[in-house]
C-alpha cells in the first residue's frame, strides 16, 4: 500500500478578520471550518489506570460541585443544537458510566432533540447492567475502549484485571442494538502492538468496527515520546501480515479515522470484504484541516482543539443567570479562535511552537 498523505493545513480565507464568532453562522473558525460534532465530558474520574493516560495512583478528581449538572449539560446541548448547528453528540469522560445520573442526562437530551445522534465513549465496565436503561433513555450507540482481548495484556495496560467485565459490556451493548459499535484501541510498542491482527480478527468476527488510535502526548505522566508511538504506517503493516487493506470508498468528511476495507489476504477472488478498520493518525498523518469537533470539559470549559492551551469558561455564565444568547456568543468566540493545528499554526508535536495542553486526556474528554 502506498504511503498516506496528511490532509493540508488550513489557511485563513481572504478577507477574514480577527472579529469574534457569529452564532448565526454556527461554530465557524477563521479557517472556514465549522464544528458540528460536540464532544462533551461528564466527568474526569475513571476506574481504569491506563498506562498511556494516567498514573497508577490516579489524579486529583473534580469535586461534584465543580461538575456540570444534568440540567446544565442539557442546556449546553440545547444551545449547541438550536443555535450553533451541532448535529452530533458524544458523551465522554473520564469514564461517563461513573456518573450515576447518566441515564437522566441522556433522557433529558433526547426529550429536547428526538433525532440527535447521541454516542457514548466508555471503557464498558458496568455497561452490562446499565445497557437497557441507557437504550431506553435514548442512547444511540457506543464507542468502547479495548486495547487487547488477552487478559494479561489488558491488565498490564489498564492496571486492572477487568477484561471479563469489559467483554460482558461489549456483548450487552451489541445485543441492545447500540450500533454501529466501535472499538477504540491504542497500540503500545512492545506490549500489544504484535496483537493488532488478532484484535482485528476478533472485531471482524463480532461485527464491530475497530479503530486504532496513535498514542498522543496527553498522558498525565508526561512520558510520551514520538519515537515510541506505533504509527499509522506501522499499524497498516502489522495488519497486512494477515489481511489485505484497500481504502474505503466512502467519503471521509470530518471523520478522524481513515477507513479501510478488510479482505482475506490469500483470497484474491473474494467479492465481499470482511468489514472495515479505521486508523486515527493524529501524530503522523494529522487531519486538522477537516476538523469538525468542539469540546467541552466536565466543568464547562470550551476547548476548540484537543491540544489547545486556551480554555473558555461557560460555567460562570451558566451559574450567573446569563441567557442562552450570551452563552452561544462566548462559545462561538472560543471556536472562532481555534488554532490551525495541534494548538498552534501547523501540525506536529515535535515542531517549534507546540506546547502540550495542561490537562491529560481524562480531564479533557475525548
Amino acid at each position: 500500500m502506498s504511503p498516506r498523505v496528511a490532509l493540508p493545513i488550513p489557511t485563513v480565507p481572504r478577507g477574514v478578520t480577527e472579529q469574534g464568532g457569529d452564532p448565526s453562522a454556527g461554530l465557524l473558525d477563521r479557517f472556514g471550518r465549522r464544528a458540528t460534532d460536540l464532544r462533551l465530558s461528564l466527568i474526569d474520574k475513571c476506574n481504569l489506570r491506563c498506562t498511556y493516560c494516567m498514573p497508577a495512583q490516579g489524579l486529583p478528581w473534580l469535586s461534584r460541585e465543580r461538575l456540570l449538572t444534568a440540567e446544565e449539560v442539557r442546556r449546553i446541548v440545547r444551545i449547541g443544537v438550536d443555535q450553533l448547528g451541532i448535529r452530533e453528540l458524544r458523551l465522554t469522560g473520564g469514564e461517563p458510566l461513573v456518573r450515576k445520573d447518566l441515564e437522566e442526562i441522556i433522557a433529558g437530551i433526547r426529550e429536547d432533540h428526538p433525532q440527535l445522534p447521541i454516542g457514548l465513549t466508555t471503557n464498558a465496565i458496568g455497561l452490562e447492567r446499565r445497557t437497557a436503561g441507557l437504550r431506553e433513555a435514548g442512547l444511540t450507540r457506543v464507542n468502547i475502549s479495548l486495547d487487547s482481548v488477552h487478559r494479561e495484556t489488558f491488565a498490564q495496560l489498564t492496571r486492572r484485571d477487568s477484561l471479563d467485565a469489559v467483554l460482558r459490556g461489549v456483548s450487552a451493548a451489541a445485543a441492545a442494538g447500540l450500533t454501529p459499535l466501535k472499538i477504540n484501541a491504542v497500540l503500545v510498542r512492545g506490549v500489544n502492538d504484535h496483537q493488532a491482527p488478532e484484535l482485528l480478527s476478533w472485531a471482524l468476527a463480532e461485527g464491530f468496527e475497530l479503530r486504532f488510535i496513535e498514542q498522543m502526548p496527553l498522558e498525565a505522566d508526561r512520558t510520551w515520546e514520538r519515537e515510541a508511538t506505533v504509527t499509522a504506517a506501522e499499524t497498516r503493516t502489522l495488519l497486512e501480515s494477515r489481511f489485505r487493506l484497500t481504502p474505503s470508498e466512502e467519503e471521509r468528511g470530518g471523520a478522524p479515522a481513515e477507513r479501510f476495507m478488510v479482505w482475506d489476504k490469500n483470497d484474491a477472488a473474494s467479492t465481499a470484504a470482511r468489514g472495515t478498520v479505521g486508523i486515527i493518525a493524529s501524530v503522523t498523518e494529522p487531519f486538522c484541516a477537516a476538523c469538525t469537533r468542539t469540546r467541552i470539559t466536565a466543568e464547562g470549559k470550551v476547548m476548540s482543539c484537543l491540544f489547545s492551551r486556551e480554555e473558555v469558561d461557560l460555567m460562570d455564565l451558566l451559574r450567573s443567570g446569563a441567557d442562552d444568547q450570551a452563552i452561544a456568543q462566548r462559545w462561538a468566540d472560543a471556536m472562532w479562535a481555534k488554532p490551525a493545528a495541534h494548538g498552534t499554526d501547523r501540525p506536529g508535536f515535535d515542531l517549534p511552537g507546540f506546547e502540550r495542553p495542561d490537562r491529560s486526556m481524562s480531564a479533557i474528554g475525548g
